[in-house]
């Protein structure tokens, strides 16, 4: 069996490589473009994460792949703050307004999971609470100066430099990293009938 990981995110590469596993990376080229302000955060993580899966899947099969015993796995990360959903930042000042917006306050992050396996489709999501200390303007300058914050959905990591901004947790600590690992492993049971442990 075959573990095709189709994002470009180092974290999600981390966390199945973490575990022993061996995968292979695959890029769809696919849109991101979709109206937002009728979406939930859910929906949105849950369709994109489709959407990734479905062009991995085709764009292999193009190019001749043979998918029989690969399972395709795609994923996709937001943070929202009281419904309003925080992606990665577009420039230093955005990340500057999200941190603002983040500091002393309860978020949620929602990561949508999708695999293919077969020509079979599985989906999910999962989202977990985390509540930031106060932060001050010359922590938050600091931090934007590292760099940190710029490929990151809610503009913080929060396996680096950003876990000082973390008071609390509520739900699974690796969904805000950017894959919930138990989820998956969950989702391939049920649809599938393997687990994670199978790939490596």
């Amino acid at each position: 069996m075959k573990l095709i990981l189709a994002s470009q995110s180092p974290r999600r590469r981390e966390l199945l490589s973490m575990l022993g596993l061996h995968i292979d990376i695959f890029v769809p080229d696919t849109e991101e473009d979709c109206d937002r302000s009728v979406l939930s955060p859910e929906e949105l993580v849950m369709g994109l994460a489709c959407r990734k899966a479905r062009a991995a899947a085709e764009q292999l099969s193009l190019r001749g792949d043979n998918l029989d015993n690969a399972v395709i796995l795609a994923a996709d990360t937001v943070v929202a703050l009281d419904g309003t959903i925080l992606e990665k930042p577009t420039d230093e000042d955005d990340a500057r307004r999200m941190l603002t917006m983040l500091s002393s306050r309860r978020h949620e992050v929602f990561t949508g999971i999708a695999a293919i396996y077969r020509g079979r489709l599985a989906v999910d999501v999962q989202t977990t609470g985390v509540s930031f200390r106060v932060l001050t303007n010359d922590m938050i300058d600091a931090y934007i100066a590292s760099g940190e914050p710029m490929d990151k959905a809610g503009a913080y990591g929060i396996q680096s430099r950003g876990c000082l901004f973390v008071e609390g947790i509520d739900g699974d600590y690796f969904n805000v990293v950017g894959l919930p690992l138990v989820r998956v492993d969950e989702m391939f049971a049920s649809s599938f009938g393997m687990a994670l442990r199978d790939f490596d």
